[in-house]
């Protein structure tokens, strides 16, 4: 029987002795165990590996846990990491700072190893059920995101990201969506939002609702067009086929068009070889100026 792969907690203290005492237990309790003695050594720890939990000393020189968790919290692809401090701080204003900072709980020293091993359960599952529920929707394949009352990005599913970065043609397209949300969140009465960089309406927001005290939950689509209607028209397309045609024609490579469209590669390509019979060319920048020019006509 395969031995079930062991959570790795990333462990961050300048002290050697709580190293080799938190080490020893945390191994001996069936954890991973990666050794930072500082604040930088953590930032760089996680660029390579991703650590399950994160064990933060709150009182380090040069930069201390409180700043470590705010740079650790600002980097997306770890920013679901928890992070529980270790301090021996009790001081209300230390404790609030230490959540303020971004993490989730806090263990006052001396630490005491059972106490760490259930705060430890404890905080793993909740991130397992937090990631279960965000790789449920990205294998779904839905463009969605979540905001904070704020206007920020909260969360969003790799799906959006990518449709956002291809249909804006920019990869910090992500920054014109928050615009407009920041805009919407002042009245809040519209249930779709038009993402119009340039007076051009691209992609369509549909408000679905808040999922939290302070969240709340968008669907991103590709705006439908009448120059789709135009295309079919003209040239018998399907509705599909019309949507492929239309961003070939603004530039887009297939991968983009499958981004924004939810489609495979294969795919698009199965309905670029239709598309190329029913306008009678061969390739792809004869098929965009075909439809550019019938769409400059309207």
């Amino acid at each position: 029987m395969a031995e079930l792969p062991r959570d790795i907690v990333l462990l961050v203290d300048d002290s050697p002795e709580a190293l080799g005492f938190l080490t020893d237990a945390l191994e001996q309790s069936g954890f991973s165990v990666l050794i930072a003695t500082s604040g930088s050594a953590a930032l760089n720890i996680v660029e390579r590996i991703t650590p399950d939990l994160i064990l933060l000393d709150a009182v380090m020189p040069t930069m201390d846990g409180f700043e470590t968790c705010r740079r650790l919290k600002a980097n997306p692809a770890i920013s679901q990491i928890p992070v529980i401090f270790m301090t021996g701080l009790t001081e209300t204003e230390h404790v609030v700072h230490a959540l303020g900072s971004g993490g989730v709980d806090y263990l006052t020293k001396p630490i005491n190893i059972d106490e760490l091993r259930a705060r430890i359960g404890v905080h793993l599952k909740n991130a397992r059920s937090a990631q279960s529920a965000r790789v449920a929707l990205d294998a779904a394949g839905r463009h969605l995101l979540a905001v904070k009352g704020d206007g920020n990005i909260h969360w969003s599913t790799p799906q959006a990201t990518r449709l956002v970065n291809a249909a804006m043609g920019s990869d910090d397209g992500m920054d014109t969506v928050i615009s407009t949300i920041a805009a919407w969140m002042k009245d809040r009465t519209a249930s779709t939002i038009a993402v119009a960089p340039g007076g051009q309406d691209v992609l369509q927001l549909a408000f679905l609702g808040t999922i939290g005290p302070d969240e709340y939950l968008f669907r991103l689509t590709a705006s439908q067009r009448a120059d789709d209607q135009v295309l079919r028209q003209r040239f018998a397309l399907t509705h599909r086929e019309s949507e492929v045609l239309l961003w070939i024609a603004k530039g887009k490579a297939n991968r983009d068009i499958g981004e924004i469209l939810g489609l495979s590669a294969r795919t698009v390509n199965k309905h670029l070889e239709q598309i190329y019979v029913k306008l009678g060319v061969e390739n792809r920048a004869s098929a965009a100026v075909k439809a550019a020019h019938v769409l400059h006509e309207t």
